[in-house]
């Protein structure tokens, strides 16, 4: 199975997902779409996608937002960051698509394709 953490106001977000949709109808695979503004991720779901990102925190967060700023998330740690996106989830980087053991924050959105093709995955 695949998941994708999707916005569909998005536009890298919804050519994401064309790919990874044309990719799962290839390889037969299920594709979970996550509109994660709808159903945000806990704070144990966040960390533990961090942890799949293999990231830092900061990478996961979209500092263009108004909330980065207001906040004062520039200078917050992981902890803070984690808390920040669980509480405001637009704050979340987009899109992330999930597939096994690993997983990738798909700007641009051509990634998802490694992360996909790769057999080892």
């Amino acid at each position: 199975m695949i998941t994708i953490y999707h916005n569909p106001r998005c536009s890298k977000s919804r050519e994401a997902l064309a790919l990874v949709e044309a990719i799962a109808a290839r390889r037969q695979l299920t594709v979970d779409v996550v509109e994660y503004l709808r159903t945000p991720p806990d704070l144990a779901q966040l960390s533990a996608l961090q942890a799949t990102l293999g990231c830092k925190v900061a990478d996961m967060v979209r500092s263009n937002e108004d909330e980065y700023d207001a906040f004062g998330l520039a200078q917050a740690d992981d902890g803070a960051l984690l808390a920040a996106i669980a509480a405001h989830p637009k704050l979340l980087q987009r899109p992330i698509v999930v597939f096994g053991k690993r997983a990738v924050i798909a700007r641009p959105p051509e990634l998802v394709t490694s992360l996909l093709e790769d057999e080892g995955a």
